[in-house]
């Protein structure tokens, strides 16, 4: 009956430290697509210790449940697990599963309000954009706008767009423009936008959980980064801080006083100041060594079954 106590604290202990030690560690900004597996594999080892630990735990407190779990399994493997009704197994196994219940609940309330504001802005965009006869919705992907403030943004869906206001056409020069498409084609291929519904979905059912508060956080800074750098390789450090500059300057983010957009500041000096990549093989042994986090809960899930066969 140990395994779902160690499950527990190995997802608490998860919980605590990795978030810490991802905070401390100097190659996070140097490599944002390692960094951003690292927190994926952070959290899903979390969220597999509860699931795991609420099995274990249900097998504990019900035979049904039991049976069903260790059906196909020798005698030996059930022994080895020890498991036996207890009080605290069935109020675990509840509490883990109404959490699951409600993490699913908040992912399907985020990816909807998700379509609704994306549809809504789809909608807006037709009212300032009007289709012309024979044009189909969606058809084309670059959507220039009037407007006198320079914006730009990516409005994914089954057919993704890039909308462009005719200011930013103005004050983008050379190949600025072709910098900030190629930024948010790297949000579209990467599906950036899944990895923002989830983080946020986390952090709002669980808003006392500090690593997924963390998490979301995090996606949010490392997706820029990552399409930065997705921007940066074709078309220059330099042409992407300029663009960046050229598209928040009016909003008073390069001021003393802090703003919402205090995070592009930050991603301009990280552009200029050209920090040199990790090497190919760290880069390996930092995703090889994130992936583990996940990982070592099937091994303790497992341990006592190998055990018993071996």
């Amino acid at each position: 009956m140990m395994v779902p106590v160690a499950l527990m604290l190995l997802g608490a202990l998860t919980a605590v430290v990795a978030p810490r030690m991802l905070a401390r560690a100097d190659w996070v900004e140097r490599e944002p697509v390692v960094a951003l597996w690292a927190w994926q594999c952070v959290v899903a080892g979390v969220l597999l210790c509860c699931a795991l630990s609420m099995t274990f735990s249900a097998a504990s407190a019900w035979q049904a449940v039991r049976g069903h779990l260790f059906a196909p399994a020798p005698r030996d493997v059930v022994e080895a697990y020890a498991l036996g009704p207890t009080p605290w197994a069935t109020v675990t196994a509840v509490a883990l599963a109404c959490g699951g219940a409600w993490t699913a609940a908040m992912l399907t309330r985020e990816i909807a309000r998700a379509r609704t504001r994306r549809a809504k802005r789809r909608a807006e965009l037709v009212v300032r954009a009007p289709l012309l006869p024979g044009e189909e919705p969606g058809a084309d992907r670059l959507v220039v706008l009037e407007g006198e403030r320079p914006d730009a943004w990516w409005l994914p869906g089954a057919a993704p767009q890039l909308v462009i206001t005719t200011a930013a056409l103005r004050r983008l020069k050379g190949r600025q423009l072709d910098a900030v498409l190629a930024h948010e084609q790297g949000h579209a291929q990467a599906r950036h936008d899944w990895l923002l519904h989830c983080s946020g979905a986390l952090a709002a059912g669980f808003p006392q959980v500090p690593v997924f508060a963390a998490f979301r956080a995090e996606m949010h800074r490392l997706v820029e980064l990552a399409a930065d750098d997705v921007a940066s390789r074709r078309f220059g450090r330099l042409t992407i801080a300029l663009a960046l500059v050229e598209l928040n300057e009016h909003r008073g983010v390069f001021g003393p006083c802090p703003s919402t957009h205090a995070h592009v500041p930050q991603r301009v000096h990280r552009l200029l100041s050209a920090r040199p990549r990790l090497t190919a093989g760290r880069r390996l042994r930092l995703t090889a060594a994130a992936a583990l986090v996940p990982v070592v809960p099937l091994l303790i899930a497992f341990v006592p079954a190998l055990r018993a066969l071996g």
